[in-house]
């Protein structure tokens, strides 16, 4: 069905034309009452058959190369408007033998108007159907295409939780015979982020105060496994905590900077993270040094940092948001993240 918009715009179109029509057959000698009956009946002939082939459309709309169908309608219907107005008008004014045999005269031309009248009307109604369904086809892409790009985004996330909880429960087996406290300690500490994680799930977006909350429970489980070796500095501009990120971004880069910070190396491992904020964005650095001589961090953008890149890819349709430079025995991941205006 036609919105109301354009039913509205069908009956502004006849009465300007009803309006034009009886003006010229007036001018012509015509008297008043025939002309205005005359170019009333012929409009809305043709508007009623225009919008009713016009509807049937709806269900079926013939596509660019069966454009000439449109011709073929329009022709027949027509005809069948120019039948209709002839059989009405020889009833209605049966003793006006010169307007009738005028309007005889006049068939050929009525017959070409009422064509290229309905034929527009028909071509309209075609645009305006045809657009229709190409937005509505874009609209159903477009959920689809959403659809498997939030099922992407989940299965990402899902992916990150296996990995880090294999890891802590492993450790929690290990302190469970000779440190008992701190298993349990582990374990409390592995619950509340567990559920932190869960109340997360239906958030695609997260402010960076509540990321660094859930991420202080990450580190305190990963300061329990390496002990004092494990440092983390957190440095962050008060303008940023407000600002939005996608939830558990920032536990993978981290993840990846303790693996490749300590795995590698002896010693304490200090992990730098900041947070600033510029030109609409909010940018997260995150710092791990490196011994060139037992690791290739070059190699080192495994799951962690490419489903990071991935996720950001999804979100915002950009490759360059995160980056990755290797200096003075310092690997540094950044990415920025755009904030809305």
């Amino acid at each position: 069905m036609f919105p109301l918009r354009i039913i509205l715009a069908y009956i502004g179109w006849a009465l300007l034309w009803t309006i034009v029509q009886a003006t010229l057959l007036w001018s012509m000698g015509l008297q008043e009452s025939i002309a205005v009956t005359d170019a009333l009946l012929t409009n809305i002939l043709l508007v009623t058959g225009g919008y009713a082939v016009g509807t049937g459309l709806r269900y079926y709309q013939p596509g660019i190369k069966e454009g000439a169908y449109l011709f073929g309608w329009s022709l027949g219907l027509a005809g069948i408007c120019i039948l209709l107005f002839d059989f009405f008008i020889s009833r209605l004014f049966k003793g006006e033998t010169d307007y009738l045999a005028f309007v005889d005269a006049t068939l050929p031309v009525r017959m070409v108007f009422a064509w290229l009248m309905v034929l527009l009307l028909l071509l309209l109604s075609w645009m305006w159907f045809y657009t229709l369904s190409r937005r509505q086809e874009e609209e159903r892409k477009a959920a689809t295409e959403k659809l498997a790009r939030e099922a992407e985004l989940y299965n990402l996330r899902q992916q990150l939780q296996p990995h880090f909880l294999f890891n802590s429960l492993n450790s929690i087996s290990a302190l469970v015979g000779t440190r008992p406290e701190q298993a349990r300690t582990m374990i409390h500490q592995l619950s509340d982020f567990l559920r932190g994680t869960l109340r997360k799930e239906d958030q695609q977006l997260v402010t960076l105060e509540d990321e660094l909350k859930h991420l202080e429970l990450y580190l305190e489980i990963e300061k329990v496994r390496f002990g004092h070796r494990l440092q983390t500095a957190i440095q962050v501009q008060n303008e940023t905590m407000n600002m939005q990120l996608p939830a558990l971004l920032l536990q993978p880069l981290v993840e990846n900077a303790i693996k490749f910070g300590l795995y590698d190396t002896i010693g304490d491992t200090a992990i730098s993270i900041k947070a600033t904020a510029a030109d609409h964005y909010l940018q997260l650095q995150v710092q791990n040094p490196y011994d060139s001589a037992t690791t290739r961090p070059k190699r080192g953008t495994g799951f962690g940092l490419s489903s990071v890149q991935r996720r950001l890819y999804l979100l915002y349709a950009r490759q360059d948001l995160l980056t990755t430079q290797q200096q003075d025995h310092t690997f540094t991941t950044t990415i920025k993240i755009p904030q809305k205006l």
